[in-house]
């Protein structure tokens, strides 16, 4: 396991707006600079339920590598590759497929939610049902130990935690396992084996997590053996086979604040967004016409904030000055709608210009962008090549 690794990817479905600014990217620019960040265009991922659309997907990768890269996403930073351009998903995908059990993906809860969401769309494919598995093997093939992800992809990543335990146990069992596990404690010197086999000991006999913890941690501080001996003795402390695909954890991130334009989730299926690439006039067009508390009929009416959807975006948007002058106009009365949407209108206008200033300059050269994500997929594609040639040796796949 990488344990320093994040991955996360988005589908090129569309333009991008402030929601996946505000609810992923802004994430990503932390991130990057913590982690060895993988971030990925998940284009397979783009066919689970727009299969049957015509999606100019060239431009759309294109776009989002764009929006991503104006946003202050750093290539030199952060690995930005496409998904297609590695295979190597597509084939563990495959291989993953052959031994995890049909409940479990029938189980996944976006399946059934996806389903009543998306109803005018054919969604009774293998595809669509597969795709929670796609994601697992996206995750395994890089051994990211942490996956960023809001409340509800947590189920994700347990189902990729089970998906990777289950290949462990079929498949990390080597004939001579225990042997060579027993060989390799010995090349640690007398002091450090001995350790480490009481720290096994303990927590196979009582469940000490806080001895599992340290043996792992014994493991990592090794000079004396190889990579694969520290990792097959990963599996020994715990019982198990040799590790081949970890188990990552779900990083929990905050749930985006970034409200649409009718106060609920800003989404392009509620046809409620403000694109990064949209013009100041249409900015300024699509916020003046946001429903504001029914109650202020005329510019005497007094109105609550809460029941306003303007209200949730000077939360985003505004300083304390400005929320608490704009609580006083709608309650008493003093200003009318129109007026409190400007600060608003002003502030998504300061944030995007710039943004949309660096776009003009990306979209200009779009041998640069070609040039980033060829670099970006044949980085990752190493570390896949060297994943799948261990997952294939542990299957019998290499005649």
């Amino acid at each position: 396991m990488q344990d320093n690794r994040v991955l996360s990817g988005m589908r090129p479905t569309g333009r991008l707006h402030l929601g996946h600014y505000h609810g992923v990217l802004k994430n990503w620019l932390k991130l990057q600079n913590e982690y060895d960040s993988y971030f990925f265009v998940a284009d397979y991922h783009a066919f689970t339920t727009h299969y049957a659309d015509k999606i100019d997907l060239e431009t759309n990768v294109m776009e989002m590598v764009v929006d991503w890269l104006a946003t202050g996403v750093n290539p030199n930073t952060a690995t930005i590759f496409v998904q297609s351009k590695v295979p190597e998903h597509a084939e563990l995908h495959l291989l993953l497929s052959m031994s995890t059990p049909l409940s479990w993906l029938e189980r996944v809860p976006s399946y059934k939610d996806q389903q009543l969401k998306l109803k005018t769309k054919d969604l009774a494919t293998y595809g669509f049902l597969g795709y929670p598995l796609l994601q697992s093997a996206d995750i395994l093939m890089y051994k990211a130990n942490l996956v960023p992800v809001g409340e509800d992809q947590v189920a994700h990543i347990e189902l990729t935690r089970e998906v990777a335990r289950r290949f462990n146990h079929i498949y990390g069992r080597e004939a001579d396992f225990e042997e060579k596990s027993e060989a390799a404690i010995g090349k640690m010197g007398k002091k450090q084996a001995k350790l480490f086999r009481s720290l096994r000991k303990s927590y196979q006999e009582t469940g000490d997590d806080e001895a599992l913890i340290k043996a792992q941690a014994l493991l990592q501080e090794q000079q004396n053996i190889t990579l694969g001996d520290r990792v097959r003795l990963a599996g020994y402390i715990e019982g198990v086979g040799k590790i081949i695909l970890p188990e990552p954890e779900s990083l929990l991130t905050k749930a985006s604040k970034m409200p649409g334009l009718d106060g609920q989730k800003m989404s392009k299926s509620y046809n409620n967004t403000i694109s990064l690439r949209d013009t100041k006039q249409q900015i300024e067009t699509k916020i003046k016409r946001m429903p504001t508390d029914p109650a202020r009929i005329k510019l005497t009416d007094v109105g609550n904030p809460e029941k306003c959807p303007v209200w949730q975006l000077h939360k985003v948007y505004s300083e304390q000055q400005t929320c608490d002058w704009v609580v006083d106009g709608c309650t008493q009365a003093k200003m009318g709608c129109v007026e409190c949407k400007q600060p608003v209108i002003d502030a998504v206008q300061a944030q995007l210009m710039p943004m949309q200033e660096r776009i003009a300059k990306y979209q200009a050269d779009p041998d640069l962008i070609k040039q980033i994500i060829h670099e970006g997929s044949q980085k990752a594609r190493s570390v896949a090549k060297q994943t799948m040639a261990e997952v294939r040796e542990a299957m019998g796949i290499v005649y």
